[in-house]
């Protein structure tokens, strides 16, 4: 079968893509950066295309020539720089449902629990209309409901548990006594492929979850114990003490950033995650215990544990010590010109001074927006380097200088090193 999945390249999606491929279909994936995955799964079709500008019909056309099936795993958490909520989740939906009217599609729709705890936030609100439209829609469909889902792999909100599960000494927790519902990844995947094969009922609206009667607190100590770390007590943070990292949090999503600490995040963890229970429609969940204990953990698992809170603290304090390099030189400008004096006439030392103060200025703020912390992290290096070379050539002495000003300048390059060594999202 020809089957189009929409967030391929995506936690759920990419899983979902293995196991159809696995399964003996061909697949087409559409992500908006599916550039890794054309290396990682070689087999299917992939397509570059934004669902947010996807809003009418005719744009659809084209894109379900020949597909018999499509699987719907995208998503977002909340509206920012990168993600338009109405646009992905509500308004793209309804346009392929109209688009699929005269086409003998299946639509497989991974959706989420709509009616919990902030059902009237945007990232449920939206979800829930689309749900109600493919359900009226007249389309062939199956709807898919599943709780927290945890993988060998880690995205979003199951990254943030394993980082919190290896919190030195105590971890910290929200809403640590808020019920958890898990489903695996592999069973989420497993259920698409059900669908697919005409095993679960067409119009089915199925919650995929376990309930075991866990609270958050349990399944970050199972993490824990995943990773191999010894017991640690839950410290409880109240949630007016977290409330100041969640508005951070909100306000790196505006700058591209996703942060599975935004206000959406924190709202519906606030009433733990869970599905409406329903028959047992055959198919076997696997348990939080089971799952993790299906995919042993290594030392990557481990070092990404650790490094995950880590990075965002590496970009802020990069962000600030260019700023601070770029202005500093300002307030002290006769001083900071003196260097360039001794080679170059005072009006030229001048503009020397100011063209590096504005570079350094530069790259200090665009490495805090997203789309351009790639750039900015490599202009950085470059710019650092050049810095090296041209004070080796004019001042070699300050190589031995007891302050060592250029000698700390090393570790500044480690650091952004590391910080591109752990850009990458997905």
């Amino acid at each position: 079968m020809n089957i189009l999945i929409l967030g391929a390249t995506g936690f759920i999606g990419s899983a979902v893509t293995r196991k159809l491929v696995a399964d003996g279909h061909q697949v087409t994936g559409l992500g908006r950066d599916p550039a890794r995955s054309v290396l990682k799964m070689p087999h299917g079709r992939w397509l570059k295309t934004d669902l947010a500008g996807m809003t009418r019909r005719e744009d659809w056309l084209g894109v379900l020539d020949g597909q018999q099936a499509v699987v719907n795993c995208a998503g977002a958490l909340q509206d920012g720089h990168a993600d338009d909520l109405r646009a992905t989740q509500e308004l793209a939906m309804l346009a392929l449902y109209e688009a699929a009217r005269d086409r003998d599609l299946l639509i497989v729709q991974i959706s989420a629990e709509t009616d919990g705890t902030g059902r009237d936030l945007p990232f449920l609100d939206t979800k829930r209309r689309a749900d109600a439209a493919l359900a009226a829609s007249g389309v062939r469909q199956v709807i898919l409901r599943p709780a927290l889902v945890l993988g060998r792999n880690a995205h979003g909100g199951s990254a943030l548990l394993r980082a919190l599960a290896a919190f030195p000494l105590a971890i910290p927790l929200a809403y640590a006594d808020s019920p958890i519902m898990t489903v695996a990844l592999d069973d989420v995947a497993s259920a698409v492929s059900a669908a697919i094969q005409g095993t679960l009922p067409l119009g089915s609206d199925i919650a995929l979850g376990r309930d075991d009667g866990l609270r958050l607190k349990d399944i970050a100590l199972l993490h824990r114990s995943w990773l191999g770390l010894p017991p640690a007590a839950v410290l409880d943070v109240p949630p007016l003490v977290a409330r100041p990292v969640t508005w951070l949090a909100d306000l790196a999503g505006r700058l591209g950033w996703r942060s599975p600490l935004r206000s959406t995040a924190m709202a519906v963890m606030s009433g733990g995650v869970e599905v409406r229970p329903q028959p047992s429609k055959g198919q076997h969940l696997a348990s939080a215990t089971e799952t993790l204990a299906a995919a042993p953990s290594g030392v990557q698992d481990l070092w990404f544990a650790r490094l995950y809170l880590l990075k965002a603290p590496v970009i802020v304090t990069l962000a600030l010590f260019w700023l601070y390099s770029g202005l500093a030189p300002f307030l002290a400008f006769a001083a900071a010109r003196s260097h360039f004096a001794g080679f170059l006439p005072d009006s030229a030392a001048s503009l020397m001074v100011t063209l590096t103060c504005l570079a350094d200025i530069g790259l200090g703020l665009a490495v805090l927006f997203r789309p351009w912390a790639r750039r900015a992290l490599i202009g950085m290096l470059l710019l650092t380097f050049a810095y090296l070379l041209a004070a080796t050539f004019a001042e070699p002495v300050l190589w031995l200088d007891p302050l060592g000003p250029l000698v700390k300048v090393v570790p500044s390059i480690m650091l952004t090193l590391v910080a591109l060594a752990t850009l990458d999202e997905r």
